[in-house]
């Protein structure tokens, strides 16, 4: 890890940077929106905004850069993500954020693409595993020290707009400014949904409700907490927690995912999130039980994640992982348009406990899911194919993780 490290740590702190600024920006908005007057349900189409980009971005940045280069597009995506971040408080009118999280999720998509491909080509056979856990970890911790950053000025002011700007704009340089062969582009061949679905129904299933999940619990929190009457502080660590709670989890299940039944381990983790999330919504907690329930939620969704990924991978051939990354992500954020919005609607129509019930019924869903494929099919044998992905990365990362990944020989799907 070390030798890692001190090779790719430019596009590594650059990866930090941006991440900060992304997780400033999510958080800050569904709390100055709030300040604004918007409604919830308009808040849900904002943050659902991000998520239409993000798929957008990934189906069309990949031929962006095989017609003008990586470079041309990090810093043309990068200048707009550094404007848009600023125009935020300057035109408070939810329509138009709207249409600039649309820009800003399809730039942060392109970003992400063009970092992960340098950070792909720069890693050797023996290293890329540890290159992509040092990539996943300088997310998390860039997304954490954004709760941090949030409480150095009112949400109210301009300060909390310019510092994600700033930081974006910081992240180019230690990337753009060194040395590094720039990477060969070629998008991974796709696998059809019919394919895929024949393949694992409940990966397909499990990443579209998984991206319901995420794109609420990290789209939305920050609503949920303005329309709770929680400060900007509480909201921070609420949100913070998640992320510590998904860093926390991660690695543990992932060892216990490579010794049984991955589908057993779904749908007890999925349960237990699910009467989680309905203790959250009948009775009021207090704020330290609140920090509980979101380390909760999130040490067991970004495991849940990672863990479909690998599900899948067991009865893939090597030579159809990365195919297959594109169709599950996918999969994953057409999900995560429609979470915010339906989140929004509950929360509208019940109040703020919608955030916890829309969250719990798609853990509901994907444990019941799990349960009645469990009867479908014999479990494939045990890979060790688990590997760490943040639900940030795009099919590039993935799909380089499930190659990474030691398979051994897949088991074959039975009708």
């Amino acid at each position: 890890m070390p030798n890692v490290i001190s090779s790719s740590w430019p596009l590594l702190m650059g990866v930090m940077l941006l991440m900060v600024g992304n997780g400033m920006q999510g958080t800050l908005l569904g709390i100055r929106g709030t300040i604004e007057g918007f409604s919830t349900f308009e808040l849900s189409i904002v943050m659902s905004a991000y998520f239409a980009g993000f798929l957008l971005g990934s189906l069309t940045v990949p031929d962006m850069i095989r017609r003008v280069g990586h470079v041309r597009v990090f810093a043309a995506l990068g200048s707009a993500i550094s404007a848009v971040l600023v125009v935020y408080p300057v035109a408070p009118d939810w329509t138009v954020w709207a249409a600039l999280r649309v820009l800003i999720g399809f730039s942060f998509c392109g970003v992400y693409i063009t970092a992960e491909s340098w950070l792909n080509n720069t890693a050797t056979n023996e290293t890329r595993g540890q290159a992509l856990s040092a990539y996943m970890i300088v997310q998390m911790i860039g997304i954490i020290s954004a709760q941090i950053l949030m409480n150095v000025a009112s949400p109210e002011s301009f300060t909390l707009f310019v510092i994600p700007s700033v930081l974006v704009s910081l992240a180019f340089m230690p990337i753009l400014l060194t040395v590094t062969q720039t990477p060969t582009f070629e998008t991974n061949k796709r696998l059809s949904f019919p394919k895929l679905w024949r393949i694992s129904p409940l990966g397909c299933i499990g990443m579209l409700l998984t991206g319901g999940i995420f794109s609420a619990m990290f789209g939305m929190a920050s609503v949920w907490g303005a329309k709770s009457g929680l400060s900007v502080q509480q909201i921070s660590i609420f949100v913070g927690a998640m992320y510590v709670g998904g860093l926390i989890l991660q690695y543990p299940i992932g060892w216990l995912s490579d010794r049984r039944d991955r589908r057993g381990l779904i749908l007890w983790l999925a349960a237990a999130a699910s009467v989680v999330m309905a203790l959250a919504t009948v009775f009021p907690v207090h704020f330290i039980g609140l920090i509980v329930v979101a380390m909760l939620l999130g040490g067991i969704a970004n495991p849940l994640y990672s863990l479909l990924i690998a599900y899948t991978n067991d009865f893939l051939t090597k030579d159809d992982m990365a195919a297959a990354s594109s169709g599950m992500l996918f999969l994953n954020g057409l999900g995560a348009i429609f979470g915010p919005l339906l989140t929004g609607w509950l929360m509208e129509g019940i109040g703020p406990r919608g955030f916890f019930l829309f969250i719990g019924l798609n853990f509901l869903g994907l444990a019941l899911y799990a349960a009645w494929r469990m009867t479908r099919r014999a479990a494939p044998g045990v890979t060790g194919a688990y590997a760490a992905v943040a639900p940030t990365a795009s099919a590039l990362a993935v799909g380089a993780v499930m190659e990474e990944a030691d398979t051994g020989e897949p088991s074959l799907p039975q009708p």
